[in-house]
């Protein structure tokens, strides 16, 4: 088994991070700035906005953080993304999900501005995502994606893995992960098959798969029935048991097979917040 290594990646790639926004510094005068607003006191969500500011105080960006009482109304929480869309210091803004009411969630993110929105989940990064032909495009033109999927092709760059012509399973279909992702794969001239959990014959299809992603939120889902050799797993999850902390597959189980694969901890995880700051730089070079 061959591990990849998320924190180093996502270690490298920072310090890439901290020298651009140096260099931005240098040649406009300005910072790149990230507001994170938190709704509530999850302690799950306070610890994720404590590593994203402290992430962003790392690479030099301004941090603006705003907290919300659990109890504040959709208008509440709308009126300070219109207020954050309107001050020119902020370039990203990321409302942490779930919210305590999170029937209105995607009401909210529409709100943010999609020269703002650094999530990937505004209709309108989304729609750009889809209509996109390559993944030379997406680039070009700085596109805002999901920071997890943007994570998950950047350690399969940075690791040498190919994905042109591979077949690629992804299992979820979340807007934040599966439905972004497999857009990716495929503008990166993978075959994809997108399953969820009314899919059929999944251990089949993941069987035949070069690549399979797992971000199905169940502890230990995919085990070595659902892997070939040779294959390159991808996992997303990362659940809380009274064991510690566990990815989606059962690492145990496929320890020693000839695959490659993400720990959890330290795989995909540390990625999805170097890419928020990542996309905070787009951000900052779309409003300039």
């Amino acid at each position: 088994m061959n591990l990849i290594d998320g924190k180093k990646i996502s270690n490298d790639l920072r310090l890439e991070i901290k020298e651009n926004v140096e260099k931005i510094k240098q040649e406009t005068g300005k910072t790149p700035g990230l507001a994170t607003i938190l709704v509530g006191q999850n302690p799950a969500s306070q610890v994720y906005i404590k590593s994203k500011i402290k992430a962003c105080q790392d690479a030099g960006i301004q941090s603006f953080h705003r907290n919300l009482d659990a109890n504040s109304s959709k208008e509440d929480i709308i009126a300070l993304i219109n207020e954050l869309n309107k001050t020119s210091e902020v370039d990203g803004i990321l409302l942490q999900l779930p919210l305590p009411n999170n029937e209105h969630a995607q009401d909210c993110v529409n709100a943010i501005s999609p020269l703002k929105d650094v999530d990937g989940l505004h209709p309108f990064n989304a729609g750009l995502l889809n209509l996109s032909k390559s993944w030379d495009e997406i680039i070009k033109k700085n596109i805002l994606v999901s920071c997890t999927s943007l994570g998950v092709i950047s350690l399969l760059n940075k690791s040498n893995i190919s994905i042109e012509g591979k077949t690629a399973v992804v299992i979820g279909r979340s807007n934040l992960v599966g439905k972004p992702l497999s857009m990716l794969l495929l503008a990166n001239n993978a075959t994809v098959i997108m399953a969820h959990s009314k899919t059929k014959n999944l251990k089949k299809l993941c069987k035949n798969a070069d690549i399979v992603v797992v971000a199905t939120g169940e502890p230990k889902f995919l085990n070595t029935d659902f892997i070939k050799d040779g294959a390159v797993v991808i996992d997303v999850g990362i659940n809380r048991t009274d064991e510690g902390l566990c990815g989606d597959i059962d690492f145990e189980s496929v320890k020693n097979t000839d695959i490659t694969i993400t720990p959890v901890p330290g795989g995909v995880g540390p990625m999805t917040i170097t890419m928020l700051l990542e996309n905070t730089l787009k951000a900052f070079k779309n409003r300039v």
